[in-house]
This record gives structure tokens, C-alpha cells and sequence, in this order.
């Protein structure tokens, strides 16, 4: 079935009942390998790494919701990201937001550089400087939007159309909107990203990574590289991903509806310095969002007054909020950027604040998690 309406797409793309039983989930196809018709002959599976079903089914499935042709899952966002890196070779340049999760960063500058990868780190709020970062050898515009953990806002669009004026392709980390609240390639992105571990999964229990293009020749030698270099995931996890996404829309509905009314409290809290949500008209980039976003998502982050030890208090004393990594689950999380997620870019152009709290806003009673932030926030 095809319908042009999201919710519809994310409960059946790729997972009509299963022909054999009438199964009406997708089943677990926990299998390394299957049997074949002829020697070389099979039914469009051999060995799992280079394809399985319960994967092509999630595959088949994120393609739909990004709006794109084709689907490629992994092991992990960071096995997302290392196997399209592989597209590039030694001497090509990469221009990248300046605000960007912590393990890209470790990625690129720690890893990808020793094979001689270059890598240029611009405000890309800034176009004006973000054209000037391009040189003769970039291939990529890499974009968070929304950052992390401040929360910038890129203007997709933009970014995109300086990229192709350079003959590169632009790849958008859309993990912290999710397909529902932003369609990158509908933007101008030729490739999406995704960390499914976070919203696409939902629930805190699946690690996975996934790419969405439809550009078919990224397509091909992405799928060559997914086979090659081995970060697939399981088909549980692939499972536990496609199971998510079909309750993706109501919770980004939740997810951005609590974490609105958060902000706006946060926003007037004398514990507060300064509040970094797209939903707040004080937000820089606030009509950036409005316009290539249809909500604005379940991640906050805000300045402690009183330094680093303030920060860390608050993020002790919540009962609701759980202290920890990682984000986008039903369960709110609470963590201090500078000394968890992004210890890696500490002493860089892109250290972070000691007194940044970023929260991931879950789908409690919104009055609960309120009731908790005030709590700690008088009391950390």
C-alpha cells in the first residue's frame, strides 16, 4: 500500500503480511544464511551481512519515510557515518558545522584525518563564512540540524544549494528532528543520516544507524560498502527499529509538545541563563525552523546559572529526568554535554560550556516533568 500521508507509510512500507504464514508483523528472520536453488542461484538472499529480510524491510521502510529511493541500515549511527566516509578518498574536504556530536568529531578529527581526510569546522548559521569554507577538493557539506547539543538551526536549503554551486554533495544528520518533523532531501540533502538508536527506535533498547539518498550511483557503492566493511545490524535490532517507527508520529507529537512547554518554563526560571530551543521565538534561528520544520522536536538545552557545579547539581537531583547519554527514548534523560557526550571535543574550537544541561524530553505528563525540573533546579 502507498499513501502520501507519514503515519500511514511508517506502519506498512515494506511490511505487508508475511507470505508464507500470514504473519502480520514482520517476522525476525534470525538466520546467517539461506539456502539456495542452484549453486549461485537464490531467491534475492544469500548470507545475512549483505542482505536479510527483516533488514530490507526496515530498509524499504526509512527510504518511505525520508521521502527517499533507497535505504541502507547499520550496526550503529557511528557505523553509519564511518561507511559513508568511505565514499572518500585521501586529499578530499569535508565542510562541517561547528556545533556536531562528539563522536563525528573523534571520528573525523581522530580517525578519518590519519587517512588523510581534511576537515574545515564553520558556523554554518553563517552562510556567508560557510561558502567561504569550501575549497576546490570539498565533497561534502556535513549539517546537524537541529545541533547538539546547542541546538543551532541549519538552513538546509541554503547550505545545499552552496554545496551542488561546488560540485558537492550535502549530508544532513537528521537524527535529532526524525523524518516526521524534517525531510532533509525534500530540502536539497542528496544523503540523510540517521543514529536510529534515538527516535526512529524510541524506546532505549536497540543501538542502529541509517542512510537515505536517491541519488542511485551513492546508492550502489554504499551498498558495495555496507557489505564490504560489515557494520550491519542483527535482525532483532532491524526489528526493534521497524517496531518503533511505527509509533514515530505520536511521539515526536508528545516529544515536541512537552518539550515546548519545558522551555518556555526554563526560559523564565531565575536558575536559568540562557534556554537553546527552535520553539522559542528567542531562538536566533527560530523562523529557519518554522519553515523546514513541522514541529520542533523533544531536545532542550540550557546555561546554568552558576557554572559547571550548578549544572551538575541539577542533573544529580531530577527523579524523573534519568541521568544519562543518549536521547530520543519515551523516557526523559538529563546529562552535562561537557562531561559526558561531548568530552571528546574538549580543548577544540568546538568545546562546550561546563554549564550546559541538555535535556531529552520524554513523553511523561508534561506536569511531572515540570514539577521535576522545578524541583531540581531549586534544590541542585
Amino acid at each position: 500500500m502507498h499513501s502520501d500521508h507519514f503515519e500511514t507509510r511508517a506502519l506498512h512500507v515494506g511490511q505487508a503480511p508475511e507470505s508464507a504464514t500470514g504473519a502480520v508483523v514482520v517476522p525476525i528472520f534470525q538466520t546467517s544464511t539461506f539456502a539456495q536453488t542452484d549453486v549461485g542461484e537464490h531467491k534475492g538472499f544469500d548470507y545475512a551481512r549483505t542482505a536479510n529480510p527483516t533488514r530490507a524491510a526496515l530498509e524499504e521502510c526509512l527510504a518511505s519515510l525520508e521521502g527517499g529511493a533507497y535505504g541502507l541500515a547499520f550496526s550503529s549511527g557511528m557505523g553509519a557515518i564511518t561507511t559513508l566516509m568511505l565514499l572518500l578518498k585521501s586529499g578530499d574536504h569535508v565542510v562541517v558545522c561547528d556545533d556536531v556530536y562528539g563522536g563525528t568529531f573523534r571520528l573525523f578529527r581522530r580517525v578519518l584525518e590519519d587517512f588523510g581526510l581534511e576537515f574545515t569546522f564553520v558556523d554554518m548559521t553563517n552562510l556567508d563564512a560557510t561558502a567561504r569554507a569550501f575549497r576546490a577538493n570539498t565533497r561534502l557539506a556535513w549539517i546537524e540540524t537541529p545541533t547538539n547539543p546547542l541546538i543551532k538551526i541549519v538552513d538546509i536549503a541554503a547550505v545545499a544549494q552552496i554545496a551542488k554551486k561546488q560540485n558537492a554533495w550535502t549530508v544532513v544528520d537528521n537524527t535529532f528532528a526524525s523524518p516526521f518533523l524534517q525531510q532533509p532531501l525534500a530540502l536539497g540533502a542528496d544523503i540523510v543520516l540517521h543514529s536510529t538508536t534515538k527516535y526512529l527506535g524510541g524506546h532505549s533498547d536497540v543501538v542502529g544507524g541509517a542512510i537515505v539518498t536517491s541519488h542511485q550511483e551513492i546508492f550502489e557503492r554504499l551498498k558495495f560498502l555496507q557489505n564490504a566493511a560489515g557494520a550491519v545490524p542483527g535482525p532483532f535490532d532491524c526489528w526493534l527499529v521497524l517496531r518503533g517507527a511505527k509509533t514515530l508520529a505520536v511521539r515526536m507529537e508528545r516529544h515536541s509538545a512537552n518539550a515546548l512547554r519545558i522551555a518556555q518554563m526554563l526560559e523564565a526560571h531565575p536558575a536559568v541563563a540562557r534556554v537553546f530551543y527552535p520553539g522559542l521565538k528567542s531562538h536566533p534561528q527560530f523562523e529557519i525552523a518554522r519553515k523546514q520544520m513541522c514541529d520542533f522536536g523533544g531536545m532542550i538545552s540550557f546555561i546554568a546559572r552558576g557554572g559547571s557545579d550548578a549544572a551538575r547539581r541539577i542533573a544529580r537531583a531530577t527523579r524523573l529526568f534519568t541521568l544519562g547519554e543518549s536521547l530520543g527514548g519515551v523516557e526523559s534523560l538529563i546529562e552535562v554535554p561537557a562531561a559526558m557526550t561531548h568530552m571528546s571535543v574538549a580543548g577544540s574550537p568546538l568545546e562546550v560550556d561546563a554549564a550546559l544541561v541538555r535535556l531529552s524530553v520524554g513523553i511523561e505528563h508534561v506536569e511531572d516533568l515540570i514539577a521535576d525540573l522545578n524541583h531540581a533546579l531549586e534544590n541542585g
